[in-house]
């Protein structure tokens, strides 16, 4: 067999980790030949490949980032290159003049959605599930984001001995966009008193409260834990910049800065945010994201192998599985009211930022719909 193999999206701890896993599988196991393909769809669009050999992929399980490279701003079906044109023949031509049997797409909700797209017009796709952000529907758990998720918990730590010091209210914005994973994890690892996340409107003078009784209490300190995607009652997101070449064009940002105004008229305290950005994206994967990403990484060759095509290999509890392309295009898996971790987070007093918090979860879906 010929197979390709793409790492579409934004970058992401453990990309190198499944390369290795699926080049080696298909050439150990399966007498393979492997064709990677540059900057994710870039370059199935512009036949901008490499062979992949065994020595290509060995030493790079360590390594952040992702050896091929990767683009956010390729989607041939809006390609704005070209204007915004559909490119997709162009790279299906790619596909057919390279003689593959399969191509192997790594990459998050956005390079799926486009690879069930390429899938309907006759090439055979199976998808690997990388994100930081954990928002992909049909698997709990993506590579990148363990690792995303323990960068922020250490810099939440980090500000607590700050935010002790000088007797502030302290606002870590992490990642996520229009899902609250990485935030309500690393706040509850990290001990927030507040944790806001795109699934909860928050009120902020329940915010506020905690604040000033927490102050009046003798803590003198407050942490809030915020995704980027968060936004009050009634309110609007925060966006930082609008880039019309992505597949998401919309980018978020800044709502902590947002929080801080808001909180400054209706507390005593002083208070400081902290955008934690693209760190949390980059650097060496957690020894999790390393093997998860060689499970799934090995599991989609043999899927190749097997010419069972047109899914995404994923996780569900304890059992590795695969979905449909067609379930995960165009979906953005939420993180539910009734998730254990947000029942444990209330439980020892955390405050998801309203005061009803019970009526929120009466009418929200559960992790079971």
């Amino acid at each position: 067999m010929r197979v390709g193999v793409l790492t579409g999206g934004g970058d992401c701890p453990g990309l190198n980790a499944a390369l290795r896993a699926v080049t080696k599988t298909l050439i150990l196991q399966h007498n393979s030949e492997v064709v990677g393909i540059r900057d994710g769809y870039h370059g199935l669009i512009s036949r901008n490949i490499q062979s992949l050999s065994y020595q290509d992929v060995s030493g790079i399980l360590t390594r952040g980032g992702t050896i091929l490279g990767a683009s956010n701003k390729a989607n041939p079906f809006n390609y704005h290159p070209s204007g915004g044109a559909d490119v997709s023949a162009k790279a299906v031509k790619t596909y057919r003049d390279l003689d593959l049997d399969a191509l192997v797409a790594i990459g998050g909700d956005g390079t799926m959605s486009i690879a069930n797209r390429l899938s309907d017009l006759g090439l055979n796709i199976v998808g690997v599930p990388k994100t930081i952000d954990n928002d992909l529907v049909g698997t709990d758990r993506t590579f990148g984001f363990d690792t995303a998720v323990s960068i922020a918990t250490e810099a939440i730590d980090r500000i607590h001995t700050t935010a002790q010091s000088h007797h502030r209210v302290m606002i870590v914005e992490t990642m996520g966009r229009y899902s609250g994973w990485i935030a309500l994890h690393a706040g509850t690892a990290s001990g927030a008193d507040v944790i806001l996340i795109p699934e909860v409107e928050y009120d902020v003078e329940a915010v506020a409260e905690v604040c000033e009784e927490r102050e009046q209490g003798g803590q003198r300190f407050t942490i809030i834990a915020i995704a980027e995607g968060a936004k009050p009652i009634g309110g609007e997101r925060a966006v930082r910049e609008r880039i019309e070449a992505s597949t998401d064009p919309v980018r978020l940002g800044g709502i902590g800065r947002v929080l801080a105004e808001q909180l400054k008229d209706e507390i005593n305290s002083e208070v400081r945010t902290t955008i934690l950005g693209h760190m949390q994206r980059g650097g060496t994967p957690t020894s999790y994201d390393r093997n998860l990403a060689t499970i799934f990484g090995t599991r989609a060759a043999t899927l190749v192998a097997e010419q069972h095509y047109d899914v995404m290999v994923a996780l569900q509890g304890n059992t590795f599985t695969q979905v449909p392309l067609s379930d995960v295009a165009d979906n953005i898996r939420n993180v539910p009211l009734d998730d254990p971790l947000i029942q444990a987070a209330r439980q020892v007093g955390t405050s998801l930022g309203v005061s009803d918090f019970d009526r929120e979860v009466e009418t929200a879906p559960s992790s079971a719909e």
